[in-house]
């Protein structure tokens, strides 16, 4: 179940609820009581990083698997070069 974000639009009082994707978000604020509830967008947090993320992990053994944060015992690419401002 996933964890919503909600602020009270009346007294600025955030708070978090772990619930159903089909239950209905609060309508009251539990700190003030007014219905002015509201639902805020936020970011996962988060990030699937790290040598063992693949492509996929369910492709059979035969399949080539893709690391998608690269090969970890190779080196990082070095940054290319500033390039040079004429005046």
């Amino acid at each position: 179940m996933p964890i919503y974000a909600f602020i009270c639009t009346s007294c600025g009082h955030t708070f978090d609820k772990l619930q159903k994707l089909s239950d209905a978000d609060p309508e009251t604020c539990p700190s003030c009581g007014q219905a002015t509830v509201k639902r805020q967008v936020t970011a996962p947090s988060f990030r699937l990083a790290g040598g063992g993320w693949y492509e996929t992990d369910f492709k059979k053994d035969g399949d080539k698997k893709r690391n998608l944060v690269g090969d970890a015992s190779s080196p990082a690419p070095a940054p290319a070069p500033a390039a040079k401002k004429d005046d």
